[in-house]
């Protein structure tokens, strides 16, 4: 007895709302997919937006939830009902429905970050942000402006790029971008992977160990990153010819403190003469033009917003309420914190998906979505066989996991002083796990109801 609301009228999250020209993962298919669903005939190693959505629709329709979905359901809160000892979740509408189980898979990335920016209101031209793509936007013989270089931007610039007469980069800070070892997958690889499965599980597999490897340069092997730092810097120089360029696009910061980004062409095509990096600030936006801080105007047809997600904001807007009315934005006014990413003292019978301290630097999420769905299902298998009726993270547990997590993270590359959007406005890193995939699932198997207070 289950419902899924859905504020959107399709499923796929991000890669319904996504639909930039170029978008595409940062990991590789044959891993970013389910085990319980593997694919074979993923076109790309490095599978494109289209084709995750589809894969998504897929799933869905053959597990048979299309049906329990409830399309175009904003939820506006949830109240923990202490005397029925249910969820009330009310959306929108205003319709209500109770429930013994709430569990929230909203994710990070869902809600564009708008810049703070004197004047975007009156700009003439077309402004939107990459994540709401105006596809009706011709671009041919026009002056674009970019605000933002984070993993939208590196691939949209290429594509908007052979069509554009101009375009002007704002960037606040210049990211690592390092070679994407992607390609197509031949008919013969496709047919292969079709008919012997356990060649599908075996590039998982690789693909796996390889990403995970990666951890070490991160955190406890972390003079391996000068390693990857001198490879970046040889591409970028190999890339683009201009000195001035080369040195707008250097990072002031160490490798790895924000998300290392992978493109083919993105340093290509800001090597090309109608492509102009600007890395003094935005002061203002007028009529028609950009303005920077120190009064430079760049004039510009259309503004693309590449500036992100507020992923440090979990379950925002919603109003989520739990025992004696406390609020969870009250309760994590200081910084999101959940034991495992997954339940909150004072939140009975709630569980979330993707929650805090759950994203990854190095691996693919949909390893860590699996391992949060197995808790949860054991949690909730707990509850209904014993007969109770609720259970409540016990308070010592949830700050003991948060106290070691914590001090993992201050030693680790993502604590080295940069700005990041893994980090609250007062520095608290509220986003990242800060271990190897394998130690979060080996935690995740581990469901004891000791940790909880059960009523």
């Amino acid at each position: 007895d289950f419902e899924i609301w859905e504020k959107a009228s399709d499923l796929g999250g991000c890669w319904r709302d996504n639909t930039y020209p170029g978008a595409a993962c940062d990991v590789p298919s044959h891993l970013y997919s389910y085990s319980f669903a593997p694919k074979a005939d993923w076109l790309y190693k490095f599978a494109q937006q289209a084709e995750i959505h589809q894969y998504q629709r897929d799933c869905a329709n053959k597990f048979e939830l299309t049906p329990y979905i409830r399309f175009n359901k904003t939820v506006e809160s949830a109240r923990f009902n202490e005397e029925c000892h249910t969820w009330e979740i009310t959306d929108h509408t205003g319709e209500c429905i109770q429930a013994q189980f709430l569990i929230t898979a909203t994710g990070q990335l869902n809600r564009p970050a708008f810049p703070n920016i004197n004047g975007i209101d009156i700009f003439e031209g077309p402004i939107f942000h990459s994540a709401q793509w105006n596809h009706d936007t011709d671009f041919s013989n026009k002056k674009v402006a970019v605000i933002g270089t984070g993993a939208s931007a590196i691939q949209f610039i290429p594509e908007i790029a052979k069509q554009a007469k101009e375009i002007t980069l704002f960037q606040r800070s210049a990211p690592y971008v390092i070679p994407k070892p992607d390609r197509k997958y031949s008919e013969w690889e496709t047919s292969l992977y079709k008919n012997i499965p356990l060649l599908l599980k075996l590039s998982r597999l690789k693909t796996y160990l390889l990403f995970e490897s990666r951890f070490v340069a991160f955190a406890s092997m972390r003079w391996l990153m000068p390693l990857m730092q001198w490879q970046w810097q040889r591409f970028m120089k190999k890339e683009i010819n201009d000195p001035k360029k080369r040195n707008q696009l250097t990072p002031d910061y160490t490798m790895g403190c924000k998300r290392i980004l992978i493109s083919n062409n993105y340093y290509a095509t800001l090597n090309q003469d109608n492509i102009e990096i600007v890395n003094s600030g935005i002061g203002c936006i007028n009529e028609n033009a950009i303005i920077d801080k120190i009064g430079n105007e760049y004039s510009a047809d259309i503004i693309i917003l590449g500036t992100g997600f507020t992923a440090t904001e979990f379950l925002s807007p919603m109003t989520i309420t739990g025992i004696n009315h406390v609020n969870l934005n009250n309760v994590w006014s200081k910084g999101a914190e959940a034991y495992l990413g997954i339940t909150v003292n004072q939140f009975p019978n709630m569980f979330m998906l993707y929650g805090p301290n759950t994203n990854l630097g190095h691996n693919s999420i949909l390893y860590m979505l699996e391992s949060q769905i197995h808790y949860t299902i054991k949690a909730t298998q707990s509850v209904l066989k014993e007969k109770h009726k609720t259970i409540n993270l016990k308070q010592d547990t949830q700050n003991q996991f948060n106290q070691r997590i914590q001090h993992q993270l201050s030693g680790s590359v993502w604590s080295d002083g940069c700005t990041s959007w893994y980090k609250t406005k007062d520095g608290k890193n509220t986003v990242n796990w800060p271990s190897f995939t394998f130690r979060y699932r080996k935690l995740c198997k581990q469901f004891s109801l000791n940790d909880y207070t059960v009523s």
